[in-house]
């Protein structure tokens, strides 16, 4: 059948559109995997995805590339992101992915606190305080290098849980008291607290540190890689400099964490 003169109109616009780019093409994807650890990361097609990943959206949306970002336990994303079937995770320490390629700008600073029932007396003053305890800990996390050598040479006293709910098993279990403490980023840990609705069953009984620089770190195996997080550093920078930064930080209850306030850890 002979295209009429509205078809042969229809015909052309598309070929048009096809030799050109225009219209049917898409931007790029950078594809982001972790497991939720709100509020650096939340849920995916949330209105409060996570501030990480709203920076890593705004930044890459400048350079015309979009973001699929995905939940998954810890040591899947890890791997996956490592072998290169994805680009990059966030909430990221250098001692999990010492491998990756990093930007030089860190996004945020994450101290370790620990938790317990209200009520218990206890409260971290040293390493050696563990030693009378039950800790909850996530599998897979790096707590950083002092904590983590003593959780080798002290395996017993820990109990590691994974998968996608496990701070909220921890704290289950917590609360049932299969475990006497939990050790977790304040700054998730109050956020899930507040989710959850426990504020006033669990308190907090001190810190390991004030705080160590957590990133979004890209595949070891792709190409692109250095480029991206090239783009991140330039990218942090400038919404730093327009406010727009701030405004993300705002929308989670923080600040910008050079001003190393408490609010950020």
């Amino acid at each position: 059948m002979r295209a009429t003169t509205h078809n042969r109109h229809v015909i052309t616009v598309i070929l048009v559109c096809l030799c050109c780019g225009v219209s049917v093409s898409h931007a790029e994807t950078i594809t982001i995997r972790a497991d939720e650890w709100y509020p650096v990361n939340g849920q995916p097609d949330s209105d409060r995805p996570g501030y990480m990943i709203e920076l890593a959206s705004t930044i890459l949306a400048g350079h015309d590339y979009s973001v699929d970002y995905q939940t998954m336990p810890w040591e899947r994303a890890v791997d996956s992101v490592r072998k290169g079937k994805y680009d990059c995770v966030v909430g990221a320490f250098r001692g999990d992915t010492p491998d990756f390629v990093f930007p030089r700008e860190n996004w945020g600073r994450i101290a370790t606190g620990f938790y317990t029932r209200a009520g218990n007396p206890w409260r971290y003053t040293g390493l050696n305080s563990l030693r009378t305890q039950t800790v909850g800990i996530i599998g897979g996390y790096a707590y950083g290098d002092e904590l983590d050598s003593f959780i080798l040479q002290n395996g017993s006293l820990f109990h590691a849980i994974k998968g996608e709910t496990a701070l909220e098993n921890n704290i289950e279990k917590l609360l049932a008291g299969r475990i006497s403490v939990i050790a977790e980023a304040p700054l998730v840990m109050n956020a899930k607290l507040k989710e959850l609705g426990l504020q006033e069953q669990v308190r907090p009984a001190g810190r390991l540190n004030e705080g160590e620089p957590v990133y979004i770190a890209c595949s070891p195996a792709k190409p692109r890689s250095r480029q991206l997080v090239d783009w991140f550093d330039t990218g942090i920078r400038e919404l730093r400099r327009s406010g727009t930064l701030a405004k993300i930080l705002a929308k989670y209850a923080m600040t910008d964490w050079k001003a190393q306030t408490p609010a950020n850890e």
